[in-house]
């Protein structure tokens, strides 16, 4: 199969925008969906389109108008997310709600509104970018390690039961990336609190998390590895983009737990 149409959310900025223009480079039509509509850099082969993912209507609304206007959808990209930073501790429910909605139930509605246009197709391509974070859970980021981590095991969990369908999926565990997702990252209530008693470590943690955000790998690293993934013959269940992460993941597996949350601790308090 072939890919040449896709659906991308979260397509305005950072891993999204870099995406869509190496797709579209390599000859792939992007629509590329996110709230505002908008891209970062308009290029051809790219089709900004309105996209609110925790909106099933208006999902499933785009979708039937690609298809409409195409014939065929080959693959979805979930990439759409956001961030929530702060302790567990004192966390609002509304501020859980809100990262678990975007990243994983936004994934999971788009996901959702595409299966039925794959199964008639007999063929289609799945494709969630979660996190390093879905398998390396670190402190003041449990609503996004959560999140993430759900993305990653549902994706997972998809892939055997689609087994036989032509329908595949894969998911992309990027580390740090230098986007403006650092600064648009939300700092919680609890985070905010000046008489927390983790203010002093948040302020060592976000300043390092922050600092390596900011010289983490390009978005275009993670645009190309997905490129890759769909021009092969079958996707791969799980892809950790650079050796240095893939490093990571291996340690991740293979190191004790209570030697792992040690030197977690050691590197982020």
């Amino acid at each position: 199969m072939e890919v040449k149409t896709v659906l991308l959310t979260g397509g305005s900025s950072g891993i999204g925008a870099a995406t869509a223009r190496i797709l579209a480079s390599a000859g792939i039509k992007v629509y590329a969906g996110s709230r505002r509509g908008t891209v970062e850099t308009p290029c051809e082969g790219v089709i900004p389109i309105k996209l609110d993912v925790n909106d099933q209507a208006m999902t499933e609304a785009a979708v039937a108008d690609i298809v409409a206007r195409e014939g065929h959808l080959d693959a979805v990209i979930c990439n759409a997310g956001n961030g929530v930073y702060g302790p567990i501790e004192g966390t609002l429910e509304e501020e859980a709600r809100a990262q678990l909605e975007t990243t994983f139930f936004g994934s999971l509605k788009t996901i959702e509104a595409c299966l039925p246009t794959f199964r008639r197709q007999g063929y289609g391509r799945i494709i969630t970018v979660t996190s390093v974070m879905a398998i390396l859970e670190l402190p003041y980021q449990g609503l996004y390690v959560a999140a993430k981590s759900a993305l990653l095991r549902l994706t997972e969990t998809l892939s055997m039961e689609l087994m036989g369908s032509g329908i595949e999926c894969c998911s992309i565990l990027p580390g740090d990336v230098s986007t403006g997702f650092t600064q648009a990252r939300h700092l919680n209530k609890a985070a905010l609190d000046e008489s927390s008693p983790y203010k002093e470590s948040i302020k060592r943690n976000l300043a390092k998390i922050e600092h390596d955000e900011k010289n983490g790998m390009r978005p275009e690293v993670i645009g190309k590895v997905i490129l890759r993934q769909l021009r092969r013959r079958h996707m791969k269940a799980r892809v950790i983009p650079r050796l240095d992460y893939k490093l990571v993941g291996f340690a991740v597996r293979i190191c004790p737990e209570k030697l792992k949350l040690a030197i977690v601790r050691a590197l982020y308090f």
